[in-house]
């Protein structure tokens, strides 16, 4: 981590400012400026602390905080107890501890997990490949029947992760944010992510639904962040002295219609990693070049050639090791469900669609033509004949504001819930 000081800005001062609030601490509203509402946050957290009070964020000040970004603590028992008294002393439900500490007696200086009182995901900050990493962290080691794992890496070399939950034959591949500008996905994924797992541990619904239930009926694997380079550039985690960004914004001058960096759907090297999949590939270059995306830049560059992005190469590969029953892909925005790749889709498809719909009060729809090529979708159902589906949550102009993350989950949660039961209905 970066150190922080008086007079920063950015995201990860914003980031600073939302971790301190967890920790009890007023750094007024997270907008990104270290001013001096934030610094007396800092001084009063590193004297709480028994830090040095010199109100600039350095490693120290970091490793006291990362119980409030990842979401879990370590505590070493002094004495013996049982689990009921070390949650009540901890203010977080018995089986929540139990789940952290599966193989925890409680005994006298026993190591102990110990989930913070509040869920992980955040939901009211811009997403970053670090934000994902930390609250993926808090996650597995809060709810340790999760599998974490890699399936690639970025240009810039960020890991492109993955999660599994589940142990059932119906196996769903779940993907978010293959662009850039439509990062909100990426924390609606970890959000479902997380009030699944915690209904499992509680043994409790989640909308409606037994979360146990699905766990026996259901795989999941979910990759919520593939596009991390493109992501941390819109939403600021790249430095802008960063090689990478200057020459993100030299290739962005030549589509000077484009916002940079709000407009920003490709990977860091200016392909569309959603017009980087073999089906279609030659189409989709055929119009995205009519239309004058001949060059690399924020959107619709096809690259040179199929797979040729890394972050692609990767989502290939591990959807090939997978085998998924179906896969969704979320994108943003407009609240449409598309089903079909060019007339094609298999026995089923589209009553999962209309289950979908239904669950969510979308509309099902075809893609427009110019967007019917080398997508994730596309390259699925004529891959695998298998059912393949895109969401476009929510509406307004991407990226679509942080604050639309609640009331796009509450709309979405039945998707969620409907693509991990065998026929979508719940």
């Amino acid at each position: 981590m970066q150190t922080l000081r008086y007079g920063d800005e950015g995201l990860f001062v914003r980031y600073l400012q939302t971790f301190l609030e967890r920790a009890g601490e007023d750094s007024g509203n997270a907008d990104g400026m270290f001013g001096r509402r934030t610094l007396r946050a800092v001084t009063s957290f590193q004297a709480a602390n028994g830090l040095t009070d010199d109100g600039i964020v350095g490693a120290l000040t970091w490793a006291a905080l990362y119980p409030y970004i990842c979401g879990y603590r370590m505590e070493v028992l002094s004495k013996a107890e049982p689990i009921e008294e070390s949650a009540e002393r901890f203010g977080i439900d018995p089986q929540l501890l139990l789940t952290a500490n599966p193989n925890g007696t409680f005994q006298a200086n026993d190591a102990i997990v110990v989930p913070m009182p509040f869920d992980v995901t955040f939901r009211d900050l811009p997403y970053s490949s670090f934000l994902t990493a930390a609250v993926l962290e808090g996650l597995v080691v809060r709810y340790p029947f999760l599998d974490r794992f890699a399936i690639g890496s970025s240009v810039m070399g960020r890991t492109i992760e993955a999660i599994r939950i589940g142990k059932g034959p119906l196996k769903v591949g779940i993907n978010a944010a293959h662009h850039a500008n439509e990062w909100i996905t990426d924390p609606l994924t970890l959000l479902f992510l997380e009030q699944y797992a915690k209904a499992f541990a509680l043994g409790a619904e989640i909308d409606g639904v037994s979360a146990t239930d699905l766990y026996a009926q259901s795989t999941l694997v979910l990759v919520p962040l593939v596009n991390p380079d493109g992501v941390d550039l819109v939403t600021g985690a790249i430095d802008p002295t960063d090689s990478f960004y200057q020459s993100a914004k030299a290739l962005n001058s030549f589509y000077p219609s484009i916002p940079f960096p709000n407009g920003w759907k490709a990977n860091i090297l200016g392909i569309d990693l959603n017009l980087g999949y073999p089906t279609g590939w030659e189409q989709a270059r055929a119009i995205k070049f009519a239309q004058g995306y001949t060059r690399p830049g924020p959107r619709d560059y096809v690259g040179t050639r199929p797979l040729e992005a890394p972050e692609n190469r990767a989502m290939f590969e591990w959807t090939n090791n997978e085998r998924f029953d179906r896969t969704l892909s979320f994108h943003t925005q407009g609240e449409e469900i598309y089903w079909e790749y060019r007339g094609e889709a298999p026995t089923g498809s589209l009553a999962l669609a209309e289950q979908f719909a239904k669950a969510s009060g979308y509309r099902v729809a075809s893609a427009p033509y110019n967007s019917s090529f080398a997508g994730y979708k596309d390259w699925f159902i004529s891959a695998f004949h298998k059912s393949g589906f895109t969401v476009e949550a929510g509406k307004g102009e991407n990226p679509l504001p942080i604050s639309d993350l609640v009331a796009i989950y509450r709309q979405t949660e039945g998707i969620f819930i409907s693509a991990l039961t065998e026929n979508g209905s719940t």
